[in-house]
């Protein structure tokens, strides 16, 4: 299939892109950035050309804003938002006014939906949380409503925290752990969701392939509480942990950010994915982050 992909210089696209080759695909990149073989687009400016997206069999849209880049100024809020949102809508509106249409439209969402929920398990039927980001999940999602409604198929997977060490937050962490610095952050009772990046690109590739998939879908492996995160972590490490960080600190530090993505609860499981048949490589914490570890001491 020939597939376009927004985003596709960045932690999950990079993977993306090698594993659509992989698997006989032509994957198209969009990008801001000129060049042969690429659609360039300029979401900011409202522009892309549709005539560049003739015989498209699908879409995956990653590019985005990154949340975590900065303070969150209401400059950056602004970015972070106006990024999902007037991209989301320019791409689908593009492949509504293509014909044929392509098959799917694939979206990449965020935990951030749900907001802080403490220890309520969540599902893909859970209501929207409160907060800036569950405000931009949730307009994100719908700037995605020309795609539904021209018939396209539109899916939008709901990502936890991607486990890499080649970047992301894993990437972040490691030092610290490694000089046995790393600790529970508050009082380590929030929950996380996450996922390798492996599993990742295969729920990407695994939505593809099932056609009865449609609207949310959470992006996650399972959920651990911050506390279990860093407890595992610094084992496979072999390393102590520090004492927790404080709460007044993180905010001190990063401000509303740390609210949001560090101290937030959200216990997501991956109902649809199960449904749908799909299998886990890496279904437990533990095994998983030693493999990752032991593949980036073996590079």
């Amino acid at each position: 299939m020939k597939i376009l992909i927004s985003g596709p210089n960045g932690l999950i696209g990079t993977s993306l892109m090698a594993q659509l080759r992989r698997e006989g695909h032509e994957p198209v990149p969009l990008s801001r950035s000129p060049g042969p073989g690429r659609v360039n687009w300029d979401p900011g400016a409202g522009r892309l050309d549709t005539a560049e997206l003739a015989g498209l069999d699908g879409i995956i849209h990653l590019a985005g804003e990154n949340i975590a880049g900065g303070r969150w100024t209401p400059g950056r809020k602004e970015a972070i938002r106006s990024s999902r949102i007037e991209g989301t809508q320019l791409l689908t509106r593009a492949a509504a006014a293509l014909r044929p249409r392509p098959s799917f439209f694939i979206m990449a969402s965020a935990q951030g939906f749900y907001g802080d929920r403490g220890d309520t398990v969540l599902d893909e039927s859970s209501p929207p949380g409160t907060g800036f980001l569950a405000d931009v999940c949730r307009e994100w999602e719908a700037a995605a409503d020309p795609a539904r409604e021209a018939g396209i198929r539109t899916v939008a997977l709901r990502i936890g925290l991607v486990l890499s060490p080649r970047g992301g937050a894993l990437r972040e962490m490691l030092l610290p752990f490694r000089l046995g610095l790393g600790g529970p952050l508050g009082n380590g009772r929030q929950y996380w969701s996450w996922i390798t990046l492996d599993d990742l690109v295969a729920a990407f590739d695994h939505v593809i392939r099932t056609p009865t998939l449609e609207g949310p879908v959470n992006g996650v492996t399972g959920s651990v509480t911050n506390r279990e995160f860093t407890r595992t972590l610094a084992g496979v490490l072999g390393r102590w942990t520090f004492p927790p960080v404080p709460r007044f600190a993180l905010r001190l530090l990063l401000g509303e950010m740390a609210d949001s993505l560090l101290l937030a609860s959200t216990r997501a499981v991956p109902r649809r994915l199960t449904e749908s048949g799909f299998r886990w490589s890496d279904p437990e914490l533990p095994p998983a982050l030693r493999r990752l570890l032991a593949r980036e001491a073996a590079c």
